[in-house]
């Protein structure tokens, strides 16, 4: 007899009205069960016929004529469709351009800088202990090089940052707020729109992490007033290994004085093929660019931002929930003496796209389970990520997962 489980996770593929976009990702021979699509998206099918044909086409055949013909607007372009189907963000305030961890330094800088031209009372950055490694070290380094104060939140490592504990650290000190919308470890989703108000009737700037929520929660930077954002796009958004990163700049910030990026490249320089001496920043978004666009590295960024579009987060967002209440309920049917912990949150709104599992042996199992061709996330000490990529993961397959990692924790 079919185990229940797998009998409710076959009716749940059936029903599902996103099964339309599971044949278009490339599927890995020998991969049972792929749960780490919130570390590297699966490849958009077509994508490696899209780059051949660029590189036989746009950059072999038209050669350095395609930067005129298009590739030197690709950093605002794509930046677009990135912010329209993963941020809430009207056009002309997205751009896609550098690594994540360039573009936070990019973008927290300019932050800082700004404040403290405006305010120089404002030494305080606010940032949480549990914050994804790259968010401190940065903010670290942005502090020692403008002698700021860094303001730690103790964030509950299976929940994330409340608007409680933002309360209780912001004020005339604070110049920036430094946080992520969905916590890396545990898959908690901050009240971004309510925190983003208390920062900024602090007299405060937040800049968020969208590394966890492009593309698998949705995001209404506009609505929620958000200052700036940056995140990755080879999650969720399929980008592949090194994709360029995003970064979401208000308009409302544009052109300011005091507010310029630290990074001053030809390619963020106004009418740059001038040559002229002396930096100027181009207008807009377009500042945040500093050397030469990473063109390549774009061309699965564009083909994830548009399957995304397509689909549309909501209904991303719906299949996330389900994908995880399915995986919780499996977890849960399991005896109590495998003695495995859900580290998430189990409420719908505070619930991110990934589930984090707890357990001793998981450290031990987890090269196990990726020789059978279960591929889950490990986070030290014990913790075990199932990131289910919506547009690219089926309930069997989240069922064959965990079948695996139930027979691991047996042996």
């Amino acid at each position: 007899m079919a185990d229940p489980d797998l009998r409710r996770a076959q009716e749940l593929d059936a029903q599902d009205p996103l099964a339309r976009f599971v044949p278009r990702f490339e599927r890995a021979e020998g991969v049972v069960s792929y749960l780490d699509g919130n570390s590297l998206g699966r490849p958009v099918a077509g994508a490696a016929q899209e780059m051949e044909r660029f590189v036989r086409q746009e950059w072999g055949t038209r050669l350095i004529r395609s930067w005129d013909e298009g590739w030197m607007r690709w950093p605002e372009e794509v930046g677009d469709l990135v912010g329209a189907a993963a941020l809430g963000a009207a056009p002309g305030q997205t751009v896609v351009a550098d690594s994540t961890t360039v573009l936070l330094y990019k973008v927290l800088r300019a932050l800082v800088d700004h404040q403290l031209a405006t305010d120089p009372a404002r030494r305080e950055l606010v940032l949480d202990t549990d914050n994804f490694p790259t968010d401190r070290y940065v903010a670290e380094g942005v502090a020692a090089e403008r002698d700021l104060v860094l303001r730690w939140i103790d964030a509950d490592p299976a929940a994330g940052v409340t608007p409680e504990q933002v309360a209780k650290v912001v004020g005339d000190s604070t110049g920036v707020v430094l946080l992520s919308h969905v916590a890396y470890r545990s898959g908690f989703v901050a009240e971004a729109g309510r925190i983003t108000g208390l920062a900024h009737d602090a007299g405060a700037l937040v800049l968020w992490d969208t590394s966890h929520s492009a593309g698998s929660v949705p995001v209404r930077a506009d609505e929620w007033g958000w200052d700036a954002a940056v995140g990755c796009d080879y999650k969720y958004l399929c980008g592949g290994p090194g994709a360029p990163a995003h970064a979401y700049l208000a308009r409302r910030h544009h052109d300011l004085p005091t507010l310029q990026q630290p990074v001053q490249g030809w390619m963020g320089r106004r009418d740059p093929f001038r040559m002229e001496q002396g930096y100027q920043p181009a207008a807009g978004i377009r500042a945040l660019v500093s050397g030469t666009p990473p063109i390549i590295g774009m061309v699965p960024v564009r083909l994830g931002a548009q399957l995304l579009a397509e689909a549309g987060i909501e209904e991303v967002r719906r299949k996330s929930l389900r994908l995880t209440d399915f995986a919780w309920s499996v977890v849960e049917s399991w005896p109590t003496e495998l003695g495995v912990v859900v580290a998430s949150p189990r409420a719908h709104e505070r619930r991110g796209g990934h589930l984090t599992l707890r357990h001793p042996a998981f450290e031990a199992a987890y090269p196990r389970l990726w020789e059978r061709g279960v591929i889950p996330d490990f986070r030290s000490p014990d913790g075990l990520r199932l990131g289910l990529s919506p547009l690219s993961t089926t309930f069997v397959e989240v069922w064959h997962g965990l079948d695996a990692v139930r027979e691991e924790l047996q042996r």
